[in-house]
């Protein structure tokens, strides 16, 4: 593909915009049970689809978290139907009006909102943020150019025909969905300078990606998605509900960015706790970095060697996205919230505990995207949110943060009304 062909779809994606931003709820709704019914009706093509990228990932020899990743199964194909369904059942942002108020003057103002534009989304390995994307952006009423990974190619294809199928069905423009299909890297540079045709770009994917999109992209980039993320359990804490919290956060599915990284855990009940949740983390092989203190406690337990080894500095800030967890015993709630400020990436962070004073001082100063009392980190999640899908996370701190779902899609214009007012 070249530079010229990226402009062309650049020009397809804007027009189409402009049919979106007018489209009605009621037809915007009617393309998301098109594409719903269409992704179970059309299962087995896409599934033999994804069975051939996740064979070439296998000979390619991927970790077996970015094929799990890639994988999809009737029953994966079946949540994203519903996750689409769920959109659909979720309010029209578009035409809202908020902000309203009237001046001494007698104008009335009010902000009206619109959607974005054009996005352009460079993600991997995930053929399920094909269609949540598409879904979200439909019903926002926004255009969207889709800049998936070599690694899922086929499965792309096959969703992507899905969902010009179901636009189609309603007249609307099948170019509201665009998929580069040229995996070259150099079409992600080009993408990142279409800014005469894109208005945001959110890249779903690394440390490198996020990295290059920011430093590379001339049009705004909202980057997120990648967590190093806490539970601190706090002297106050119920222990029997921290445990559980602890093992739901790191072990439900320890592939994505809001499994639980470290666990940072309160001196005075250290004693007790730590063997306890390091048995039931350790009964589904998860390894343990320890700091010294940590070590010498899980060390009485000969059981638990096996699982244990000595944290060294750099594991405080890696995102381990495997059964592995970081695990830092403290002196105080301060101590505990300077650790977790010094390490975090701001995704999701959380406090067990019963002290409402200790809960308080948390969540004003710790200021992670999500911020979690008594619950599990995996909670942060645009569907979990009663968002119906995300678009990202954004870890940002401009326009959104946390879940990206509708209304995040969405910018607004201010509506100005009078009675033949003029200004001099």
């Amino acid at each position: 593909m070249s530079d010229t062909d990226l402009s062309v779809l650049g020009v397809r994606a804007r027009a189409a915009s402009k049919h979106m931003a007018r489209a009605s709820t009621q037809q915007k709704n009617a393309a998301l049970r098109h594409l719903a019914d269409g992704l179970l009706a059309c299962q087995e093509d896409i599934l033999r689809a994804n069975a051939q990228d996740v064979a070439q990932a296998t000979a390619q020899q991927l970790s077996a978290a970015l094929i799990d990743r890639l994988t999809l199964t009737p029953q994966r194909l079946a949540g994203i139907a519903a996750g689409v369904r769920a959109v659909e059942a979720l309010p029209d942002p578009i035409g809202e009006q908020f902000d309203a108020y009237t001046l001494p003057n007698g104008l009335r103002l009010h902000k009206r909102r619109i959607p974005i534009g054009v996005l352009g989304v460079i993600y991997e390995s995930r053929p399920n943020v094909t269609v949540d994307i598409a879904a979200l952006a439909l019903k926002s009423g926004n255009a969207v150019i889709l800049r998936g990974g070599s690694d899922n190619l086929r499965s792309n294809r096959a969703l992507v025909q899905v969902v010009h199928a179901a636009l189609e069905a309603v007249n609307l423009p099948a170019d509201a969905v665009l998929l580069v299909e040229d995996t070259d890297r150099a079409r992600v540079m080009e993408l990142l300078r279409l800014h005469e045709y894109v208005d945001l770009i959110i890249p779903r994917g690394g440390a490198a990606l996020h990295r290059l999109c920011r430093e590379h992209s001339t049009i705004p980039v909202i980057t997120g998605g990648m967590g190093i993320n806490h539970i601190y359990v706090d002297e106050s804490a119920a222990l029997d509900q921290a445990v559980e919290i602890v093992f739901n956060a790191k072990v439900s599915k320890p592939t994505v960015c809001n499994a639980l990284g470290t666990l940072v855990v309160n001196a005075a009940i250290a004693p007790v706790f730590l063997p306890m949740a390091a048995r039931r983390l350790c009964d589904k092989a998860v390894q343990l970095r320890c700091d010294p203190r940590a070590l010498a406690i899980l060390s009485a337990d000969p059981a638990l060697q096996p699982y244990l080894s000595p944290a060294q500095p750099s594991d405080w800030d890696t995102e381990w996205l495997d059964l592995i967890l970081g695990v830092k015993v403290v002196d105080s709630l301060d101590e505990a919230i300077a650790f977790i400020r010094a390490h975090t990436l701001e995704h999701s962070d959380g406090i067990v505990a019963r002290n409402p004073a200790h809960i308080e001082r948390f969540v004003n100063e710790i200021d992670s995207c999500a911020v979690f009392v008594n619950a599990s980190t995996r909670f942060n999640d645009g569907g979990e949110f009663g968002l119906g899908a995300e678009v990202a996370i954004s870890t940002q701190r401009i326009h959104a943060r946390g879940p990206m779902g509708l209304r995040e899609l969405t910018s607004y214009k201010w509506v100005c009304e009078g009675d033949g007012h003029v200004r001099w």
